[in-house]
């Protein structure tokens, strides 16, 4: 029982500090009727919504038959290098940082095994993390922080872009270069196991929910209707799905709701957060972001701030720095960890050398910007 309870601690411990971040805040301000209005219903039920039709896409085999076909005709090293680490890149964009590390980590670990590239896995598996972290700042959907403050600050799509088009652009440019040297350009014929979608007929259902859901980021659907359509379908069609949702995420973001509430009506916290704020509201969120991680902090600094771009911008490059800065880190790292022979004390040290050196990168171009 002991142990796992502490496995449970280990696993969400990003949901135990937010819990106990909110209960702290609750014994400053006790429960009353302005609770009522620290949820944001539009987001969470965003968050269960594209959740659940993420899990049902990666239930029928679309990630993995996307991949073979991509990669079963790929001899040369170098584009191997830079499809691995683009993949996630790219899909995070849609289907969110943790989803796509998700999908395509295992899989590059077992294919460079295969082909005897034992050497590169700590660098390629890093640079799809920062990828998928990276990637996923270019959409609404692509991350949980991104979510948040599209619909807490009510942007526009144009307005959302020009706050992170060029940052996308760049950190293209940079992975693009980097995963170019990872493997040598002269690679063993690649066999890989044919992979076929289960129950086909089922991603053109899930690729109508997930239609349903940008309709309501979007803000052309109400969040009431998509959650009784998305979820409604999925419980007909797949019910068993519905017990992979992350739901300790949606409690995590109800803690943190809580929190920030409370904090916004002390005056003393809400004085000095706008103090930090009011002279560098980008590195304020980056910092923030490498202690309590990057969707917290949007949470946070999103009541002490009508300044979203530049929030935007720091909790997007804020997820880069120490593996708790974005919970997508954690994900590699655990998958990492799990492999026979890892060495952990390596991947931290080539993560955070590559994640300082991305941050100090797009740090100087939000400056010239």
């Amino acid at each position: 029982m002991k142990d796992k309870f502490i496995d449970f601690l280990k696993k969400e411990a990003v949901l135990m500090v937010s819990a106990l971040c909110a209960f702290i805040t609750m014994l400053i301000l006790p429960p009353d009727k302005e609770y009522a209005g620290y949820i944001d219903w539009h987001v969470l039920c965003l968050l269960l919504c594209l959740m659940a039709v993420v899990e049902g896409v990666n239930g029928v085999g679309a990630f993995r038959t996307m991949t073979y076909h991509m990669l079963k005709k790929v001899t040369n090293g170098r584009i191997l290098a830079i499809t691995m680490v683009m993949l996630p890149f790219f899909s995070a964009m849609l289907v969110t940082n943790d989803v796509a590390l998700l999908v395509f980590v295992p899989f590059t670990m077992a294919l460079l095994d295969k082909i005897g590239c034992h050497f590169a896995i700590i660098p390629v598996l890093v640079l799809q993390t920062i990828g998928a972290n990276l990637g996923s700042m270019a959409t609404p959907v692509g991350n949980p922080q991104n979510l948040f403050l599209y619909s807490a600050y009510e942007l526009s799509m144009g307005e959302f872009l020009q706050g992170t088009l060029v940052l996308t652009a760049v950190s293209f440019l940079a992975l693009l270069v980097s995963s170019y040297f990872l493997l040598p350009s002269k690679l063993p014929m690649i066999e890989l196991k044919k992979e076929e979608m289960e129950e086909g007929r089922k991603l053109w259902v899930y690729g109508v929910l997930f239609v349903v859901c940008l309709l309501c980021v979007f803000r052309i659907l109400p969040a009431v209707v998509m959650t009784i359509l998305v979820m409604g379908i999925i419980i007909l069609i797949d019910r068993k799905l519905l017990k992979h949702l992350d739901i300790s995420l949606l409690a995590t973001f109800v803690c943190f709701f809580v929190a920030s509430g409370n904090l916004a009506r002390v005056e003393a916290v809400r004085l000095f957060l706008q103090s930090l704020l009011e002279k560098n509201t980008l590195l304020t969120s980056v910092i923030t972001s490498q202690v309590i991680s990057n969707v917290p902090a949007a949470v946070l600094l999103s009541g002490f701030t009508q300044d979203w771009m530049n929030l935007l911008r720091g909790v997007n490059i804020g997820g880069l720095g120490t593996p708790i800065a974005s919970l997508a880190s954690l994900i590699t790292l655990k998958l990492y960890l799990r492999r026979p022979g890892a060495r952990g004390g390596k991947f931290l040290f080539v993560f955070l050398l590559a994640n300082v050196l991305g941050l100090g990168i797009l740090l100087l171009v939000n400056r010239i910007l």
